[in-house]
């Protein structure tokens, strides 16, 4: 077993894992850590405790100290100087007519980088911005080119639902997301409803998806001849999560409906599985990966 903290560096960062040595530290408290890119300022959100050894990954960087006034006050001015080189940087890209946005800045909190996020289209050739940079700061330069749902995590905003975006607010790592998922839980495939402020798609498509996945293998498929107590009839649509299905009874032309529970009825023979092929240049677009 070995004795760790957990240390964020940014709002919604990933938390990692660092040897306290004989430090009590208290989650909130701000630390100085050593880290592979120099010495760092974050937050505890994880207090002293025991981990298992093999839940690690060694060697742990260690905790240097607790934060002093005098690593508060170098802390603040990274943020005042990061506002300053957005604004300098911004004039850069102007003046050598670059097509790309810069979203945000970061300064080292030992100075001994900094780094300048942007998006473009393709890919851009910034090495004379760079240049440029690194006359007037002294110091190393990073470009980091990010995907839309970066640039969104670091805006934020709200969604469709009302509440604060939740890149914004508890996912530290975005995860696959597909028009697949939209299909198995019945949702429209309307592009605006099921898009984020990103204008990839929702994010929280995936969170329900397990539960649909695990639900709709034990139902029968769209299609599919089942027997209920009013006699013979074709599955028409499905309910996933009530477990409820629409079952189509043909009488000559005349079609009628009724639902039945799932446990209801009985399968006779199996629908057959669709794979119907996304030919929507729109839903294409919502797809991508960043």
């Amino acid at each position: 077993m070995k004795n760790i903290i957990g240390v964020r560096f940014k709002k919604l960062g990933k938390i990692y894992f660092f040897n306290p040595k004989n430090l009590k530290v208290k989650k909130g408290n701000k630390v100085i850590v050593e880290t592979a890119q120099g010495d760092e300022y974050g937050e505890v959100v994880i207090p002293n405790r025991y981990v298992e050894d093999e839940k690690i990954i060694a060697p742990l960087k260690k905790v240097i100290r607790i934060a002093n006034y005098k690593d508060h006050k170098q802390y603040e001015e990274c943020r005042k100087k990061e506002k300053e080189a957005f604004n300098v940087c911004v004039k850069k890209i102007k003046e050598h007519n670059l097509d790309m946005t810069l979203t945000d800045v970061e300064y080292k909190f030992d100075n001994s980088k900094i780094l300048f996020y942007f998006t473009a289209d393709g890919r851009i050739d910034f090495r004379e911005l760079v240049k440029d940079l690194a006359a007037i700061y002294k110091t190393r330069i990073e470009l980091r080119q990010i995907g839309v749902r970066d640039e969104v995590k670091r805006i934020g905003g709200n969604g469709v639902c009302g509440r604060e975006l939740c890149c914004c607010t508890f996912l530290s790592d975005f995860e696959t997301v597909s028009i697949k998922m939209a299909k198995e839980q019945n949702l429209s495939l309307n592009p605006s409803k099921i898009s984020g402020n990103c204008g990839r798609l929702m994010c929280c498509l995936k969170y329900e998806n397990e539960v649909y996945e695990e639900k709709a293998k034990k139902l029968p498929k769209v299609g599919a001849i089942v027997k209920t107590e009013d006699g013979v009839g074709e599955v028409d649509s499905i309910e996933t999560l009530k477990e409820q299905l629409r079952v189509k009874f043909k009488d000559g032309e005349v079609n009628t409906y009724k639902k039945y529970d799932a446990k209801d009825i009985i399968l006779i023979k199996d629908g057959e599985e669709k794979t119907e092929e996304v030919d929507d240049p729109e839903l294409e677009e919502l797809e991508k990966e960043d």
